[in-house]
């Protein structure tokens, strides 16, 4: 007997805050199902209430088949006098990945912090994740200036594959013309030359897979991309680029980055 995959055309897709109980307690159950979390790792269902009341974000992805189909949860924090918004988690379930439903929750995202004022936005990733960096720099327009060793500790998610959880911090400049440009609101540059001096942080395409088969191996990489990073945001370089190969794919690092 063989199943036929979903494929939602994105009319189908609802994106919306979450308000009720029940959908706060999916985002629970969600996240045991994508993460693989144990009790002690995952957020409680009063996070995500908490978060609703005190200016923070929780969406939801929905289908009209499936119901809930992934979420976004996001507090609100200050640097120094900066409001921003810190992106904690966005989950997708595995049958809807690759159709747009990740880039949706982030746009509603973006469109709701900019209506209450806010310029920035921010979240971690795990430099190993190759898919997320891509997205999170090429597709979201992202800079990365701060690597955090074993951000949060160890942890039981089945993703982590017991390495440390090594994490960069993405900034999503929510009003800059690279991000604009990027999502297509204002034109792109043409004819760009590599900036000078511009450096790179390479990573074997078959890290994300060695990590479920060959963790040693991991983690001699994650070692050496560690060192690699804390040297070069030492240098005042800034991540403003990924580039995807079969083989290796690599970070593209400039110097003395401003944001336009």
């Amino acid at each position: 007997m063989s199943f036929s995959r979903p494929n939602p055309t994105a009319g189908e897709i609802e994106i919306r805050p979450l308000v009720t109980v029940d959908e706060f307690r999916r985002c629970v159950d969600l996240q045991v199902s994508v993460w693989g979390f144990d009790e002690l790792d995952v957020m409680p269902l009063r996070f995500f209430v908490v978060a609703s009341h005190i200016g923070g974000q929780v969406f939801g992805a929905f289908t009209p088949q499936r119901g809930m189909i992934g979420f976004l949860c996001a507090l609100s924090g200050m640097k120094g006098d900066l409001p921003y918004i810190h992106s904690h988690m966005l989950a997708v379930v595995p049958e809807f990945r690759n159709q747009g439903v990740a880039k949706r929750l982030k746009l509603e995202q973006r469109a709701d912090a900019i209506q209450r004022g806010f310029r920035l936005v921010e979240w971690t990733f795990d430099p190993l994740e190759l898919k997320n960096a891509y997205f999170n720099i090429e597709k979201l327009g992202a800079i990365v200036r701060h690597y955090s060793p074993n951000h949060y500790g160890m942890t039981s998610s089945r993703l982590q594959a017991g390495l440390p959880t090594d994490r960069l911090i993405a900034e999503w400049w929510l009003h800059s013309d690279r991000v604009k440009r990027i999502l297509g609101e204002i034109p792109a540059k043409k004819d760009l030359e590599p900036a000078e001096g511009q450096r790179r942080v390479g990573v074997p395409a078959d890290v994300t897979e060695w990590k479920s088969k060959d963790v040693p191996r991991a983690e001699k990489v994650q070692s050496v991309i560690r060192q690699r990073f804390l040297d070069h945001f030492k240098d005042e370089y800034s991540v403003t680029g990924f580039e995807r190969g079969k083989e290796n794919s690599a970070y593209l690092l400039t110097k003395n980055f401003r944001i336009d």
